[in-house]
């Protein structure tokens, strides 16, 4: 039998790698949390690049080997829990309707937001920037173009848990422009708010989330007061549809027999 050797650097090597690491990590978290304290401080136009770099303790150069460009910094954090949001929305169950997993996904995400934000930086300040964000014009465009990019990616995600192709069927796109157009909605109103708690964000979310459905499928005769009320089964869902979001009969279509359609509703209510 050969004897395998071992390398008696390899493991010094390995410890070496892990400890570059570990210092890289330290360094972006550094500049992350300076940038986000000096934005919340001063305002994000009035803060330079080499303001953040010298409050960290690094050259401007080493603040670039990190982030491209000021931007990329202040967006930072809410890319980090978009990529967790579509982590969580893979992970739904598959017998979920669209709406309701990315609602799911949404609200969990939202409620490990101390994890998901502590890893790099407070979740105060996470919040704080995110507010911030909102009342800063070149952050909010900013934040929307990135946001259509997040939004392809999530529609990508419901077409293959559905099994459809987005580019022939376009229900995915559909479904995730009216979620992303409503979550925008949440956080516009929630960043104009006197509550930038986490708390009043989720509370929020729901609130609008609950809306979704009964806004787009219901006669609006003003019976809920406005409150939203859920669909139940059988009064909001096509037969056959799993996005939740599709009238029972359609206001310009015609059955094929001249006759309303009477199979049972199997689309999913949307609960609060």
């Amino acid at each position: 039998m050969t004897e395998q050797r071992q390398d008696p650097g390899a493991g010094g090597a390995r410890a070496r790698g892990g400890l570059r690491e570990r210092k890289k990590t330290r360094t972006r978290e550094r500049l992350l949390r300076t940038a986000l304290e000096l934005f919340a401080a001063r305002g994000y136009e009035r803060t330079t690049v080499d303001e953040i770099a010298a409050r960290a303790e690094v050259s401007t150069r080493t603040f670039f080997r990190y982030f491209a460009t000021k931007e990329d910094v202040a967006l930072a954090t809410q890319e980090l829990i978009e990529r967790w949001f579509l982590q969580a929305l893979r992970a739904r169950p598959a017998d979920e309707s669209p709406v309701l997993a990315l609602r799911r996904a949404v609200l969990e995400s939202w409620g490990e937001l101390p994890e998901v934000a502590g890893l790099s930086v407070p979740v105060d300040l996470h919040l704080r920037t995110c507010r911030l964000v909102a009342r800063t014009p070149a952050l909010l465009a900013a934040r929307l173009r990135r946001a259509s990019e997040s939004e392809e990616e999530m529609a990508r995600v419901i077409a293959a848990r559905e099994g459809v192709d987005p580019e022939v069927d376009l229900r995915p796109r559909v479904v995730v422009a009216a979620f992303g157009g409503v979550m925008r909605l949440t956080e516009h109103r929630w960043g104009a708010g006197q509550d930038g708690s986490a708390e009043a964000l989720r509370a929020l979310a729901v609130q609008h989330l609950d809306h979704l459905a009964p806004s787009l499928v219901r006669q609006w005769g003003g019976e809920d007061g406005g409150t939203g009320g859920v669909c139940g089964a059988g009064t909001c869902a096509e037969p056959g549809d799993r996005t939740g979001l599709v009238p029972r009969q359609s206001a310009t279509a015609e059955p094929a027999t001249g006759t309303a359609r009477t199979s049972p509703a199997d689309g999913e209510a949307v609960p609060s």
